[in-house]
């Protein structure tokens, strides 16, 4: 059973879990359990992607439960009109907040795009981040006596492949338990310690407009057992953390879209 954050007549959002596919993959044919299916059984009714987490990722999934319902939620994400908030756990102290604007190559895939040859230009890639929590722990890995980590909020403006870790990885801060961008011995070395075994990246919340009725949603997703065993052993305890559920704001008077 997954949980359902949020559910109406028109949408429904969950919490995924990390490891999950959002849906059926040729990538992985052998993977059989994927959050649209499941959620499709859970709440008996067909649901429509809108936007997607990658495997490794945790966090807020937004489906719409009509294809026209999907198309509009669809059209908000494409326009730049939701704002996603994610948390990670960072290599080393970042400190303060900034807006990094660095453009980034297409990622292609070994298997996806193995018939690409041209190399595609840049793309923007913008991304805010603010640090929130640090902590100095007693284990030395390499050449360093101790082991520094930094809890971060990230917010993307753009939906370039694998952004948030990319950027991070750019600042020389890279994502905890990051295969491709991070840094090995420090992942090995979280995940023995710590039990930080994967990628720590969260998709906290969504922010946007109602398809339907117009009303302003928040939609929060409270962070799995690593998470708040990784608080307890850094002693972090940011609301963050144990945020879950879902906030209303008045709505606009603004004409409702039709459906």
């Amino acid at each position: 059973m997954l949980e359902i954050l949020y559910q109406d007549p028109w949408l429904v959002a969950v919490n995924k879990p990390a490891g999950w596919l959002v849906h059926r993959s040729w990538l992985d044919r052998k993977e059989k359990v994927v959050v649209m299916q499941t959620v499709r059984d859970q709440i008996g009714q067909h649901v429509f992607t809108v936007h997607r987490l990658d495997r490794p990722t945790s966090g807020v999934l937004l489906m719409g439960l009509s294809s026209d319902v999907g198309c509009l939620l669809s059209q908000q994400f494409e326009q730049h009109q939701i704002k996603k908030t994610y948390h990670a756990v960072l290599r080393g102290w970042l400190d303060g907040g900034d807006t990094l604007d660095y453009p980034l190559i297409e990622e292609l895939d070994k298997i996806a795009d193995k018939f690409a040859t041209e190399p595609r230009a840049p793309q923007p890639a913008v991304t805010d981040y603010q640090s929130l929590a640090q902590v100095e722990m007693p284990v030395a890995i390499g050449k360093y006596p101790s082991a520094r980590y930094t809890l971060v909020a990230l917010s993307p403006h753009t939906g370039r492949k694998h952004q948030l870790r990319r950027h991070m990885a750019h600042l020389r801060h890279p994502i905890i338990g990051d295969s491709k961008h991070g840094d090995l011995r420090q992942n090995r070395a979280a995940a023995a310690h710590f039990g930080l075994d994967r990628l720590m990246l969260h998709a906290s919340a969504l922010s946007f407009t109602h398809p339907v009725t117009g009303e302003p949603l928040v939609i929060r997703a409270g962070m799995d057992d690593v998470w708040q065993q990784m608080s307890a052993q850094f002693g972090w305890n940011e609301p963050i953390l144990n945020a879950t559920g879902v906030e209303f704001a008045p709505a606009s008077g603004q004409d409702k879209p039709t459906v």
